[in-house]
């Protein structure tokens, strides 16, 4: 098993999980991401096939048995692009809180912020101003990434792997918070439906859950983990 965190978060959020899943004898990997705890950036920017690439060398290390990847957040987002790029590696995937899917609905960025950007680019507005306007304007995650990291959120928050969902073999499991707030729970129901040729896919909502499920609901996580290794 490999375990993927979400953005700005670590491989601590499984210990949970996987402490469990180690009491069934079921071995697990949590890493932590470039960029985050103590791994160091990545050399150039880019998103989740970035990341995928990386990854690589973890997947040769860990052998030819297929592993089952578990992706929170934008570790999902990393989990996707392995099982797309590295099928014949990936027994099953599971997802929680996933941004895999650009809703419609989602926030634009305020007029103002866009008029700044536009001045910027075309050198009416000078860097510090535009810094400002990020700041203000930008999210939690944007204005607390700087450089590379702020180049990889970017470049991680546009991806979309909508056309790409019916790509996957492997069963999938979508463990999703009733009360995600970030990713909500619309999300799900659309990767859900653009897996049509997975194997098996299940949605699990957990009620009085927000974004965060490894940390908030570790046993209900561990669980459904369980149940792709040693079946029902």
């Amino acid at each position: 098993m490999l375990w993927l965190h979400g953005w700005a978060r670590t491989s601590a959020d499984f210990s949970a999980a996987a402490t469990l899943l180690a009491r069934d004898g079921i071995a697990s990997l949590a890493l932590d991401l470039p960029g985050f705890g103590a791994s160091p950036l990545p050399s150039s920017a880019g998103g989740s096939a970035l990341y995928a690439r990386i990854l690589e060398p973890v997947l040769a290390q860990l052998g030819a048995t297929p592993l089952v990847l578990v992706g929170h957040s934008n570790g999902g987002r990393v989990a996707t692009a392995l099982t797309l790029a590295h099928p014949e590696r990936v027994k099953a995937l599971v997802l929680s809180g996933a941004p895999l899917i650009r809703l419609d609905s989602a926030r634009r960025s305020p007029v103002a912020y866009r008029w700044v950007r536009a001045l910027h680019g075309r050198g009416l507005v000078g860097e510090a101003r535009m810094e400002a306007a990020r700041q203000k304007y930008g999210s939690r995650d944007y204005r607390n990434a700087t450089g590379l990291l702020r180049e990889i959120l970017v470049a991680s928050v546009n991806e979309n792997f909508e056309s790409q969902l019916d790509q996957i073999i492997a069963p999938v499991s979508l463990v999703w918070g009733a009360n995600d707030r970030d990713v909500p729970l619309e999300v799900a129901q659309r990767i859900s439906a653009g897996l049509v040729h997975s194997t098996r896919v299940e949605l699990d909502i957990l009620p009085e859950t927000g974004h965060l499920v490894p940390s908030e609901q570790p046993a209900e996580l561990s669980a459904r983990v369980r149940r792709l290794v040693v079946g029902p």
